[in-house]
């Protein structure tokens, strides 16, 4: 009642003042990353796993302790948000959650963005020099001379499936432009054969995701030098990968794989660094040898037809906290080595699964899960002893 908000001019029945005085009372951690949301159009539907690789990527998740992990404090903020009622049609899956944000709440999210946020469509004229933050939301709105010639852009991304780059060049003169960029999604960019070689000087760079660049003929050299990196999200054409330079990657925690029709081996090294690992439509995939991810917490696999689970993986994932299989016909049973998460898994996700009969006799000692989602997995009649599961 006693705050200078009421003081904002205002329409009847306008809502605007009272939200903007709901995110007055929020803690600073939050409006930070608040604020992103602007980036996004109106509707979108949000998933947890973005905001964790933006809002880490530009250093807005810290531990209070020191040693808890990023991503469940990011989670956490997600989850105060939506306690806060700023998030809405909420969705938890567990290992990842969706949400939208309500119109009102995304008019706000641009008003305190204010020009550090620029999501560009066929409407701007312009682009503030002091802008730190861009999203393309519209094919056709990407005038290179909009964009600032200042060094302090810090995000690029492409939200909007369909949306993206008809010109490489345009590529190559952002990441001449923009050293300090330490957030890249060139998700969707269909039309990128090649990225330019100057994108493994970006030393600051911690997330670079190239899912839906489906013309992309190859990774490029040097990828060892991106010495920050926390996720890498990849589609390509190569059917081998650059080992060692994957294993100099100290930093990775998060690596993906999606559309990468060739891809027919992983790597001999161990990355340790590695704690989620997702593969989705990798159809030429034939091994996945989970040795050489000592570290291993959360596991996705779908549309992977060829892939056998089972080779060399007997007693290899005892951290495994998440699993998820789907779309994987042919497969009768889970394999062996899900014995050895008996400890440690909390989510066990299976869709798509028609050949599945029976489930592993352990799932009724693992004490710690906490959900089990089951769909489309017809021949499964029941599960094994469930009133034994805590």
């Amino acid at each position: 009642m006693d705050s200078e908000i009421w003081n904002l001019e205002q329409r009847k029945d306008d809502i605007f003042p009272a939200l903007k005085l709901s995110y007055d009372q929020m803690p600073f951690y939050l409006r930070q990353c608040f604020a992103y949301f602007s980036l996004y159009p109106k509707d979108y539907i949000f998933n947890s796993y973005e905001m964790y690789f933006l809002w880490v990527s530009l250093g807005l998740v810290r531990s209070l302790n020191g040693s808890e992990n990023l991503k469940n404090v990011a989670r956490k903020y997600i989850d105060e948000l939506h306690s806060r009622s700023f998030l809405q049609d909420f969705n938890d899956f567990g290992y990842c959650c969706e949400f939208k944000v309500h119109d009102l709440i995304h008019d706000l999210a641009l008003y305190v963005g204010g020009e550090d946020f620029v999501a560009v469509d066929s409407h701007i004229q312009n682009i503030p020099q002091q802008v730190r933050h861009i999203s393309v939301v519209e094919n056709d709105s990407v005038n290179c001379a909009l964009f600032p010639k200042s060094k302090s852009v810090r995000t690029i991304l492409f939200p909007i499936d369909g949306v993206g780059l008809k010109s490489e060049s345009v590529l190559g003169k952002w990441i001449s432009r923009y050293k300090y960029l330490r957030f890249l999604d060139l998700s969707g960019n269909a039309k990128i054969k090649r990225l330019p070689s100057a994108i493994c000087k970006l030393l600051s760079l911690k997330n670079l995701s190239l899912i839906g660049c489906t013309e992309l003929e190859k990774l490029p050299k040097g990828l060892e030098k991106l010495i920050r990196l926390r996720s890498l999200l990849v589609t390509t054409k190569q059917s081998i990968l650059p080992h060692d330079e994957f294993a100099s990657l100290n930093h990775l925690q998060t690596l993906c794989f999606y559309d990468c029709e060739n891809l027919k081996f992983l790597f001999k090294q161990q990355l340790p660094s590695i704690e989620e690992l997702h593969f989705g439509s990798c159809r030429s995939l034939e091994c996945l040898p989970l040795y050489i991810f000592p570290k291993l917490q959360t596991l996705y696999i779908s549309d992977c037809q060829m892939l056998n689970l089972s080779l060399n993986n007997e007693n290899r994932s005892k951290r495994l906290k998440h699993l998820k299989l789907k779309n994987y016909p042919g497969l009768l049973a889970l394999p062996g080595w899900t014995v050895g998460t008996s400890d440690t898994l909390e989510t066990l996700e299976i869709s798509g699964l028609p050949d599945l009969k029976m489930l592993l006799e352990c799932l009724t000692t693992m004490f710690n899960l906490k959900r089990i989602i089951i769909r489309n997995c017809h021949q499964l009649l029941c599960l094994p002893s469930v009133t034994c599961i805590a």
